[in-house]
């Protein structure tokens, strides 16, 4: 930690000359001795404030300063898959937490892929116990992510569009199979992804939408028709764009398609660079609209889009071959295969996908900055406002330009 740092714990800080998404201005951010952001302002008007007598100031010459990632389709890390968690590896929740930190993640949902309904309900009530562990203490003062509920991507998917999905836990779309499978956790289930043409009475989603949670639609073979009749019935988000769904196509703009011009749906999608070409990312990009609505400081933009991992558990180990529920994956360059060649995610950290975006020359620095920080909060409905926010909580941002290589840091490290 470097001298200027340390001086942000017992200390009030101003922090000048920073960048903060969504704002025209060069900012400053006063830390309270706390270390709680107590204020923003721009830098136009430090001048007629009254500073503190021991204010310690740092100047971040124009870095960008953000919230933390999250991270809303993770399904693993350190070696351990969510859907694999018991009573005996629960431990390993908290490491992974931490691990999620250090690469820059503030929260995230634990993402139950398609498995056994046991499986689903043991993991479930093995996140339902830390987070209610966690529930009364500042995870982010220790150094830790949050987890923010759980994101269950299947059983209910198009075995058509099922990808590394195991055919043999594939079920019906139908409310009691969907009861069955939340049994007693409906209450820490945030996402739920499924087919929508799987219910074409669409009962589904209007249950799970009358509990909280969110719907988003993929592994599906969906029509244009048929998502927008989902989107009607309150489905409001897409999981990893282009992956196991329909084309776009000229004709028949299919699930994707309705997606980005419904005003009211947001797609997550991966930017490894693997399961979407870099091309293809700058068209879905340029077909979003602008999410910066360029007004005052604290707006929480109209997102499109926001970034996901899909890390799988070899999440923070080198390439090499896992086991993957009953099967194996190989992992080669960050990218992870069933041995037919099935792309099955990633392991690379949602960051690095902010790094690639800028690097492809795809969207500017404060657009993907957004697009992991902000968009994701706004996709459930969680809070993205600096003010209130513990300090150590932030990132800073650099752009060096004369590589246009984007790192960042925590603030306090």
């Amino acid at each position: 930690m470097t001298e200027a740092t340390q001086s942000l714990i017992g200390n009030p800080v101003d922090i000048i000359n920073a960048r903060v998404p969504g704002s025209l201005d060069l900012q400053m951010l006063s830390i309270n001795p706390q270390g709680i952001v107590e204020q923003i302002l721009p830098m136009s008007k430090v001048l007629k404030r009254v500073p503190p007598i021991d204010l310690q100031v740092l100047d971040v010459a124009g870095d960008w300063i953000s919230l933390g990632g999250v991270d809303l389709q993770i399904n693993g890390a350190l070696g351990l898959a969510f859907p694999d968690l018991s009573a005996e590896n629960s431990h390993q929740l908290v490491k992974i937490c931490e691990f999620l930190w250090d690469v820059g993640v503030d929260g995230f949902l634990p993402t139950l892929v398609t498995t056994s309904v046991d499986n689903i309900q043991r993991s479930l009530a093995v996140i339902s116990d830390f987070m209610k562990l966690t529930s009364n203490r500042s995870l982010y003062g220790e150094g830790s992510a949050k987890i923010l509920g759980v994101h269950l991507e299947g059983p209910f998917l198009n075995p058509q569009k099922r990808g590394a999905h195991p055919a043999e836990y594939l079920l019906p779309l139908t409310l009691e199979e969907v009861k069955r499978v939340l049994g007693n956790y409906a209450h820490i289930v945030k996402v739920m992804t499924l087919a929508p043409e799987l219910d074409p009475t669409g009962e589904v989603i209007t249950y799970l939408r009358s509990l909280g949670i969110t719907v988003s639609l993929g592994h599906s073979q969906a029509t244009a028709t048929e998502a927008e009749r989902a989107f009607e019935q309150g489905a409001t988000m897409v999981t990893h764009a282009f992956n196991a769904m329909p084309p776009l196509h000229h004709r028949e703009p299919g699930l994707l398609g309705a997606a980005i011009v419904h005003p009211h749906v947001m797609c997550g999608f991966i930017a490894d660079g693997q399961h979407v070409s870099p091309t293809m990312l700058q068209i879905l990009l340029r077909a979003s609209s602008d999410p910066f609505s360029q007004q005052e400081q604290h707006e929480i933009y109209k997102q499109k889009l926001f970034l996901v991992s899909d890390a799988l558990a070899p999440l923070g180990l080198p390439d090499g071959v896992y086991p993957w529920d009953n099967r194996q994956i190989e992992v080669n360059n960050g990218t992870a295969r069933l041995p037919d060649g099935t792309l099955s995610g990633t392991t690379l950290p949602l960051l690095v996908g902010v790094q690639n975006l800028v690097k492809w020359g795809i969207c500017d620095v404060e657009r993907a900055i957004a697009l992991s920080t902000i968009a994701p909060r706004s996709a459930i409905a969680a809070s993205a406002i600096l003010s209130g926010t513990a300090a150590n909580q932030l990132l800073r941002w650099h752009l060096d330009e004369y590589t246009q290589e984007l790192s960042w840091q925590r603030l306090l490290s």
